[in-house]
């Protein structure tokens, strides 16, 4: 039997089985507001068979953007806006939704990955950017502003007010993006941030700001929407935010409620050396889930149904997430419950296309035409 098809519980939210659709900017949104392109593209992957879709992230504020084109959740008119195509997936999907709410911090005011992804400061249609301390990404870039106490508190008022539209959507998941190099992942590692105040310095210090926010945003919602964090295990420079560090920031995180932790790494400099291939995250996250016990979300150039199997048979991740993969084949785990021998969840409009040699891969289905 399957392990990858068996189903699996984050805190209050049940997944049919243990594939997640990973986070993906889609730069696509108009004003942040959600367009035809987010019901297109969040419709498709909704109708693909996984446990658990996650949108792209989605700023708390303007100036949390990744680029001006980002997906936003910083006012009702945001909601809103991605009401319709949540509502679109409800109608013809089953599949629970979560959204990774983020602030991009010192990465924000950027252009798009196709224009060249370049910073783009204020005096050329950017924007003043803030982070932990006036440190750019890379040397030559516009420097943020520190943020103060009263800056510290408006970030987290966003996040809170973010979150609850997420519960006003109906939507199950919340996901806080501490990875990648952004707001969160930047007062942790101490590359980014050289505050002299409480929270900076000391590791306590360094992870009291994302777990402020965690806190606010699990009190904000009720119980049964499920929260966690996207954390970057390494920042694969030395002297920099490690698996260690990570370790202790995932025990903090299930003493404030977080149901999930969903392990990634990088992100956070240009001098990063990563080794990449197949996997290269999941080690990351086999540590944090056997010293932890906190369920863990592996991600990593998992391409291949046998090793997405591997990895949970091995109890080196309880739930793998895809992403470039997903996008490359939306059907993906339609293919891998074909190869793997198990079953998958495909709307019944679809149910004709399934192979006559896999009678079973939809499950129980009846066809009839005259």
């Amino acid at each position: 039997m399957s392990q990858l098809f068996t189903p699996y519980a984050l805190g209050p939210l049940t997944l049919a089985n243990r594939i997640a659709i990973a986070p993906m900017c889609q730069y696509s949104a108009e004003d942040g507001l959600a367009t035809e392109w987010h019901m297109i593209h969040l419709g498709q992957l909704a109708l693909s068979g996984a446990g658990l879709l996650m949108t792209e992230a989605t700023a708390v504020s303007p100036e949390g953007r990744i680029s001006a084109w980002d997906l936003g959740l910083w006012s009702d008119a945001h909601q809103a806006a991605l009401a319709p195509v949540v509502q679109a997936i409800r109608k013809h999907s089953a599949m629970p939704l979560a959204v990774q709410l983020g602030h991009a911090g010192r990465k924000a005011s950027s252009q798009r990955p196709w224009e060249g992804g370049a910073s783009v400061p204020p005096a050329h249609g950017g924007w003043q950017t803030v982070a932990p301390s006036a440190v750019p990404h890379a040397t030559g870039e516009h420097a943020p502003l520190a943020l103060d106490e009263a800056g510290l508190q408006r970030v987290k008022d966003d996040f809170v007010a973010a979150a609850r539209r997420v519960h006003a959507l109906g939507i199950e998941g919340i996901e806080l993006h501490g990875a990648h190099g952004y707001l969160l992942h930047q007062f942790l590692s101490p590359l980014s941030n050289q505050r002299t105040d409480r929270y900076g310095g000391t590791l306590e210090n360094r992870m009291r700001f994302p777990l402020e926010v965690l806190r606010a945003v699990r009190t904000a919602v009720p119980e049964s929407v499920c929260v966690g964090m996207r954390i970057s295990a390494s920042d694969w420079v030395q002297g920099g935010w490690d698996i260690e560090q990570s370790v202790v920031l995932a025990r903090e995180l299930q003493q404030a409620g977080a149901h999930f932790v969903h392990v990634s790494s990088g992100g956070i400099s240009p001098l990063q050396q990563i080794p990449l291939g197949p996997g290269y995250q999941i080690h990351f996250a086999r540590r944090i889930k056997h010293a932890t016990g906190l369920p863990t979300i592996g991600v990593g150039l998992v391409t291949e149904p046998e090793h997405a199997e591997s990895i949970v048979a091995q109890e080196d991740a309880d739930v793998v997430a895809l992403a470039r993969a997903m996008l490359y084949d939306p059907r993906w785990p339609w293919h891998a419950a074909a190869k793997l021998g198990a079953q998958v969840q495909a709307p019944p409009q679809y149910w004709r296309s399934q192979p006559r040699e896999l009678k079973d891969l939809f499950g129980s289905t009846r066809l009839g035409q005259r």
